[in-house]
């Protein structure tokens, strides 16, 4: 299980969608948060499916 709650992942794309969003950072500051977001949307898509699965196998578990 990853070490970050989705809601930290989440908070933080944020900020960094808003940097690329205003578009007034220099260039190079766009661009490392640009990386940034992609690297935080795929850890928050990985911890969104660790947390699907919890979800599910607890679901079976209530279901038996």
């Amino acid at each position: 299980m990853s070490g970050r709650a989705l809601d930290e992942l989440l908070t933080e794309l944020e900020a960094s969608i808003a940097l690329l969003a205003e578009g007034t950072a220099p260039l190079e500051e766009l661009v490392a948060a640009h990386q940034r977001a992609v690297r935080l949307l795929a850890e928050a898509q990985t911890r969104l499916a660790e947390l699907k699965e919890r979800a599910d196998k607890t679901a079976q578990l209530l279901s038996q």
